[in-house]
């Protein structure tokens, strides 16, 4: 049934196409150009491939993603603070409720995997439905992420990671709070675009080797924290050598051990935490 779909879209115009793709989501999704337009758009983006899709999902869904956030004082919760990432990552997404389980469905979804096809020429794309890396993230004053180029395998099934999918949901978010989303040059030297944390703005990119972007720090003292909800998009690719997040140099100047940045470099993100905490029992 899927497949006689893809054919029929593939004899449509671009108005009658774009139609066609966001009636197979079924979620009142809203494009404001066409699938011809964002392909363009993708593949001419600077400095690398990505979108910005301002109010794609329902506000009220978005809405309801916000109240079912735990406080982050919850052990539903996940703190990330060392050199160059200062974060709160949701733990897993099998705690996610009832709106947060219909989203990460939706996003799932061979209709939106299809969509996203569509938009990025990537074929055959994989969902993760654990959520690996993704999910809800969030960032409390003086949160960042220093500039560096994403994993590009998953850990536990060594997948390729292709895509990066980031839904933000900050109401009334203003420049002067920080929190900006920053793509630079490919040897990570410049940034050449910002992009504001608002309220129902996706943001849909390649993740690569020389796709650097970092976040810059959530502003102190004006008691604002940046919330998004985050996920990767995979292929299968063999003879893929794997690797965690790449720095870029300028923040290899850190004195964190060299012990210590070989062991979170190389090690899954689990046995890293777990490494630490031991340490602090010791």
């Amino acid at each position: 049934m899927f497949q006689k779909s893809n054919r029929a879209l593939d004899e449509m115009s671009a108005t009658d196409r774009t139609s066609a793709v966001l009636s197979l989501v079924r979620w009142d999704l809203s494009l404001s150009r066409s699938v011809g337009d964002l392909v363009d758009d993708y593949r001419n983006a600077k400095p690398f491939p990505h979108l910005v899709l301002d109010g794609l999902f329902p506000p009220a869904r978005l809405d309801a993603l916000l109240g079912e956030l735990p406080p982050l004082s919850s052990e539903d919760w996940v703190h990330e603070r060392h050199q160059g990432l200062a974060k709160s990552n949701f733990r897993s997404a099998v705690y996610l409720q009832e709106h947060g389980y219909a989203f990460s469905s939706m996003l799932h979804s061979a209709a939106f995997l299809y969509l996203l096809t569509e938009v990025t020429g990537i074929k055959a794309l994989i969902p993760d439905p654990y959520l690996h890396d993704g999910c809800y993230h969030v960032m409390e004053e003086g949160g960042k992420f220093e500039v560096h180029a994403d994993s590009n395998t998953d850990h536990y099934c060594g997948l390729h990671r292709r895509l990066a999918l980031i839904v933000y949901l900050n109401k009334g978010w203003k420049p002067e709070l920080g929190g900006q989303l920053e793509l630079w040059n490919q040897d990570a030297t410049r940034c050449e675009k910002v992009i504001e944390p608002l309220f129902n703005r996706t943001v849909i990119f390649e993740v690569a080797d020389s796709n650097f972007h970092g976040v810059r720090p959530v502003v102190s003292g004006l008691g604002s924290s940046r919330k998004s909800f985050a996920a990767y998009f995979y292929t299968v690719t063999r003879d893929l050598q794997f690797h965690n997040s790449i720095y870029s140099p300028s923040f290899y100047s850190e004195k964190e051990p060299l012990i210590h940045r070989i062991a979170r470099a190389t090690l899954p993100p689990f046995i890293w935490e777990t490494l630490k905490k031991m340490k602090k029992h010791v």
